[in-house]
């Protein structure tokens, strides 16, 4: 398969997941955004997954940073919810450079890189097989998001089939 089909189809799945995120995010109303009814609040868990993204789509954990404003306190197990939340803008700019990220990275992919190891040892697969558990993790988030909108609004955000191939400037 050339590797332009595969990245395409790749990129269709991935991006489709990171904007059904997206439209949690976005369908989010501002008063359960930072609601405490949950072991963690709407954004946190929205959080979580975008930090997650931008993890694995790095090489290995070494030197990683996510980007300003935000921290490492998710790879530390039982860190405290910060006072503050981050806000949609905050997360929506971070959601953009995953979604950036994500592009760049499946562009990147050969044949041979997919059957290199990954440099999480915690997850102890290859790269594709990464991808593909990324791309999961992020979906599993979206769904609950999801959840808890059509439980407090009656409303949550449509499926979304695929990512079309330049998705918001990706």
């Amino acid at each position: 398969m050339d590797d332009s089909v595969f990245h395409a189809m790749l990129w269709s799945q991935f991006g489709a997941a990171i904007l059904m995120l997206e439209n949690a995010i976005l369908g989010c109303p501002d008063e359960l955004w930072a609601a405490r009814s949950r072991a963690r609040p709407f954004w946190r868990l929205a959080y979580h997954s975008l930090f997650f993204l931008d993890l694995y789509l790095s090489d290995t954990p070494s030197g990683f940073a996510p980007p300003p404003p935000f921290t490492l306190s998710e790879l530390s197990p039982g860190s405290e919810t910060p006072e503050t939340p981050y806000s949609k803008t905050d997360l929506r700019g971070y959601l953009d450079h995953g979604r950036r990220k994500c592009r760049a990275a499946i562009e990147a992919l050969t044949a041979e890189k997919l059957l290199r190891p990954c440099g999480f040892r915690w997850v102890g697969v290859n790269v594709a097989e990464l991808f593909l558990y990324n791309m999961r993790h992020v979906q599993h988030h979206a769904a609950q998001l999801n959840l808890i909108l059509r439980e407090k609004t009656d409303s949550a955000p449509s499926w979304v089939f695929k990512a079309e191939r330049d998705t918001k400037g990706a």
